[in-house]
This record gives C-alpha cells, structure tokens and sequence, in this order.
C-alpha cells in the first residue's frame, strides 16, 4: 500500500499532442490564490497503479480513441479499478462547459462530438467482456439538448454489441434542455445517476452552474417516467458541509425516491480547486451509512474512497437484490 500521489503542486495544463502549444486545463482557476493543503491521514490509501491489468485496461482505452473518468477527474481507485478491467467511459470528450471548484476535468469550449464513439465504447465493452458498464459525461451546455441523443446512441450501441451488459449512467443535469432527460430515460438504461455532489449551502461555490433543487426534481422526474429504474446519487464531504446539511440532503434524496447513495471524501485536485476543509473519519462516514438505510435508502455506500462508479457492478447486483426482498415483504 502507498499514500495517494499528491497532485495538488501539479501544473494545471491539459495534455496535449506533440508540437502543440499547451492549454490551460482550468483557466477560470488560474488567477485563483493557492489554497491551503491539508495533510491526508493515515486511512486515505490506495494501491499503486502498477499492475498488468492496469495497464491491458490502459492500452484498450487508448486503442479506441476513448476517455474515462478515472484518468480525467484523478480517481484514487483507478489502479484496483482497471486491475479488474472496470472503467467508467467519459462521452462526449474531454473538456466541459462547466466549472466547478472541486473538479479536474478541463473546462472550455468542447470539440464535435465524435460520431465513432458509441460504436468505439460498445467495441471495449464488447472486448473487456463488462457484465456491468458505467457511462458517464462531461456537461455540453453548446448542445440543444444536452447530449441526450448521444447518451441515447452510446446505449443503444452497447446493447446491440453486449446485450448481456447492464448499463448504469451518470449523467450532468440538462439545465434548461426541454426533452432531454425524457429521451435518456426512454433508451432504458438499467440504473440512472446523477450526483448532487455537495449540499445546497456550497453550491454558489462549489458547483456554480447547478441549481440544487433542480438535480433533486431531475432524479424525482426519473422515476414519474419509469418506477421500476434504479436511481442513484452521490456526494462529498470535507467541502465545509456540517452534519445537519447532510442529514437533509438524504431526505431531500428520499423524497425524490433515490434508490441509492454514495458519500465520499473530497480529495483536492489542485491548489487552485476548493480547499478541503477537513477529513471525514470512517468513523463518521459509517454514521451517515447507518442514518442513510434508517430514512430508506435500498443501497449505501459510504467511505473515504467511495465514489459513484466503484464497484458498480456488485453494488448493482445487491441493489436488486435489496429491491426483491423488499418485494418480498411487502
């Protein structure tokens, strides 16, 4: 086991093709002040990358021209992800229209869409042989409708090359796209998410293009549409949130009839980003665990590692699980 590698000293350019001139990964944070940086404690650990599935998964990636979230946002969980050939494909490139303080994907002008990718990401589905695959995006305010025809044409694709694979999305939040989640819930992907990400009093600062209330009703709109979709949502905490805020976020979560929630730690990913204001314990992540499945959450995942797409897979094999002895009693 090793410390997570610290990036927040890390430059923050995006990559760029030889000979080009580099890009500014986050030029609305450039003129920010360095934030302070806390020192992570002993309980934030994980394996070094460095293993031959890793880098099978990394050479697929790259062979097929595609994007994950695990490289794009610095997962810590990417080196026991692609161990076991599990990815979580980012749609729609590499740079949103966004710009969210806790955030390390790129942010700008978006290029075209690629019209090769759906068929790109079915093809490593196909290829990694997923029983359970997680797509998720970059937000593309320049589309009319968000990107929801290419979330539609990305799980058509899958389903025709893999019809095995379950499908689970993560999607941004259509502000201000008439239609759009309508047509992403109708191409039946097996479970919708959207992450609320932090609670209502840090939105002005750390997700200022989000509305909260907006995300709560987009997850309460998808079960009107289809009762029987699993919905998920997630959060961080550490941002500066106190007990009472997250306690009310659940309820919120819970009345929109989410089905399933993930709290994680928030790991800065440069000095430029929001400043972690302190490291939840396990201790106190256990605590959020045990209220969320009081107030009726089917599903909980709640640790210093926790992020929306890790271990999907068995999560969503118990999440059904969870629903049928529901069932049952009923």
């Amino acid at each position: 086991m090793v410390t997570i590698l610290d990036r927040t000293n890390l430059p923050i350019v995006a990559p760029v093709a030889s000979g080009e001139e580099k890009r500014v990964r986050h030029p609305e944070k450039a003129h920010k002040p360095d934030t302070e940086v806390l020192r992570k404690p002993e309980w934030i650990r994980v394996k070094a990358p460095t293993s031959k599935g890793y880098h099978e998964t990394r050479e697929l990636v790259r062979s097929h021209k595609l994007v994950t979230v695990c490289e794009e946002a610095g997962c810590p969980n990417i080196g026991e992800c692609w161990d076991k050939k599990h990815a979580t494909f980012m749609i729609m490139g590499e740079i949103c229209t966004r710009a969210c303080a806790f955030c390390n994907v790129a942010t700008g002008k978006p290029n075209p869409l690629d019209l090769e990718e759906p068929a790109n990401v079915a093809k490593a589905v196909r290829q990694m042989g997923l029983q359970h695959v997680v797509i998720t995006s970059v937000d593309r305010d320049d589309l009319a409708d968000g990107g929801a025809e290419h979330f539609e044409k990305v799980i058509w694709a899958i389903r025709e090359a893999s019809p095995e694979t379950t499908i689970e999305i993560l999607t941004p939040d259509f502000l201000k796209k008439p239609g759009a989640l309508e047509r992403v819930v109708a191409a039946k992907p097996d479970v919708f998410n959207h992450n609320m990400e932090t609670v209502p009093g840090n939105y002005l600062t750390v997700r200022p293009g989000a509305r909260y209330f907006h995300s709560v009703r987009l997850l309460q709109r998808v079960k009107e549409l289809d009762p029987t979709m699993f919905t998920k949502s997630g959060i961080m905490v550490g941002l500066g949130e106190e007990r009472n805020e997250v306690l009310q976020l659940m309820d919120d979560l819970r009345s929109a009839d989410v089905d399933f929630l993930t709290i994680g730690q928030y790991l800065q990913p440069t000095r430029k980003h929001h400043k972690v204001e302190r490291f939840v314990t396990p201790e106190e992540f256990k605590s959020y665990e045990d209220i969320a499945y009081t107030k009726g959450f089917l599903m909980v995942s709640s640790s210093p590692l926790t992020r929306s797409s890790h271990h999907a897979g068995d999560d969503f094999a118990r999440l059904k699980a969870a629903r049928e002895k529901l069932i049952a009693k009923a």
